[in-house]
């Protein structure tokens, strides 16, 4: 049974304080701020209150309204006590509910974009995410690496990426690691990386994470990833392709979201990266979710480019396997325009 005492107010003498008696020893941390309440009180029907238990308690009618102070005592343990860092992210959705059906010789198209790959170098074959784990012995630090060089890559050409990725490895001491990172000043991370894209808004709070949450090391899920600043959908299936080798999903980047759609491999046309994954991961086997990604970037680099792509050299316009093809029809000798020259 709870018990009450009382006491004289400081702030009025008409009032009496009522607090619940519990040992000192917990009253600092169970009690809630005390609560101020307006008492309304009509002349006509009171004039003298008295508590029954206690004599020399008693509240006499002063004025219209009365403050009184009202300590809450109550342990509240139904609320459990939430950090500021417990809001979590919605998780990455992974399928559709109605799959999206596969396109028509899609099999065919696919074979032949990877026979033209296999003629031609692309910058993502020499400077991808994938080669910069190549300069560190350390487990952690190519994973971490390879994180760094996707963080840095978003809207940003490979040749780019690869040389700040490597200016700052050799700015912070030669290696690429969470402590490394952490410990560099921020003029030093933002010399290096003045050249990437957006890189005024590519901050490294991922790797205060990393030093905290996960032991310095990369997370092996999608959503984990997604969960640290600067880390989208692409970037979090990119890593675990190369840093964990776990085939998950689809990374879609600008290229494959671009050459996906003009090879119209969508009933409608997406908007957005996530839309074209999903759709994706709807009907291409499991088996090529890890290597679109680097087919496909490669294509649209070297042939399938965002501005004027080269479909003369593709064959997939010469086999009519392309919507979007655009040929230049030779011009007849017959039909040049013929140029006269008067005599003035």
């Amino acid at each position: 049974m709870t018990r009450l005492s009382a006491r004289a107010s400081p702030h009025h003498s008409a009032v009496t304080l009522y607090e619940t008696d519990q040992p000192s020893t917990s009253r600092s941390s169970s009690l809630k701020p005390s609560k101020r309440i307006k008492l309304e009180v009509d002349e006509s029907k009171f004039t003298d209150i008295s508590d029954p238990g206690t004599s020399s308690t008693s509240l006499r009618k002063t004025s219209r309204t009365l403050k009184l102070e009202e300590t809450v005592s109550e342990e509240d343990t139904s609320l459990p006590v939430k950090s500021k860092s417990s809001k979590k992210n919605k998780p990455v959705q992974q399928s559709l509910e109605t799959p999206h059906p596969a396109p028509p010789r899609w099999k065919e198209v696919y074979d032949a974009i990877k026979a033209m790959r296999a003629q031609t170098v692309a910058p993502v074959d020499t400077m991808g995410c994938d080669r910069a784990q190549h300069n560190e012995e350390d487990p952690k630090n190519r994973r971490f690496s390879t994180l760094v060089s996707l963080m840095l890559s978003s809207q940003t050409k490979d040749e780019v990426t690869d040389a700040a990725v490597k200016k700052l490895r050799a700015a912070i001491g030669g290696t690429l690691s969470v402590a490394a990172i952490i410990s560099a000043d921020d003029a030093t991370i933002s010399d290096a990386i003045a050249k990437v894209g957006f890189w005024r808004r590519k901050n490294w709070k991922a790797a205060l994470r990393l030093r905290d949450d996960f032991d310095s090391d990369v997370p092996k899920t999608v959503d984990e990833l997604c969960s640290l600043t600067g880390v989208g959908p692409k970037m979090a299936f990119l890593t675990l392709h190369v840093a964990w080798n776990l085939n998950v999903g689809i990374g879609v980047d600008v290229h494959v979201h671009r050459i996906t759609n003009r090879l119209g491999w969508h009933q409608r046309p997406t908007k957005k990266p996530e839309e074209t994954r999903l759709n994706l991961q709807s009907w291409l086997p499991i088996e090529l979710h890890r290597e679109i990604n680097h087919t496909l970037v490669g294509f649209g680099q070297t042939i399938c480019v965002p501005v004027g792509p080269k479909c003369d050299s593709c064959t997939l316009s010469t086999e009519g396997l392309c919507p979007s093809a655009r040929t230049k029809t030779p011009e007849k000798p017959d039909e040049a325009e013929e140029t006269i020259f008067c005599r003035p």
